[in-house]
């Protein structure tokens, strides 16, 4: 079975165990809305390997470079923009690629017809 990144599997004991942050930090975190975890049925929150990273991420900012968390929520901001701007770059990417491609295509077609009235 293969777990994907966003699905919720880690409780914040887990969380607390793997990355060494205390639980009240990681509600902390939630509170901000620096990390957004699933909620069980029971309304046990719920990690996925994507939040986990994330997390990871921030603690890396506060303990390596002493960014405050306000810098830590503009810095998610602006990562989480410039991954919405990366993603519809390459949109456009692909459908000018599809264009440019029909257009190769066309043009072959043309080619091989004048050379076959020929």
């Amino acid at each position: 079975m293969v777990i994907k990144d966003d699905e919720p599997c880690f409780t914040i004991g887990v969380v607390h165990q793997m990355l060494g942050l205390h639980p009240q930090t990681l509600r902390h975190y939630e509170r901000l809305g620096l990390v957004r975890p699933h909620r069980s049925d029971g309304k046990i929150r719920m990690y996925s390997a994507k939040d986990l990273e994330r997390i990871a991420l921030i603690k890396r900012w506060i303990d390596d470079f002493g960014v405050n968390l306000a810098g830590v929520e503009m810095m998610l901001r602006m990562q989480e923009r410039m991954e919405a701007i990366r993603t519809e770059m390459e949109r456009e990417m692909e459908a000018m690629r599809n264009q440019y491609e029909a257009e190769v295509r066309r043009l072959r077609d043309v080619l091989a017809r004048v050379t076959r009235e020929r």
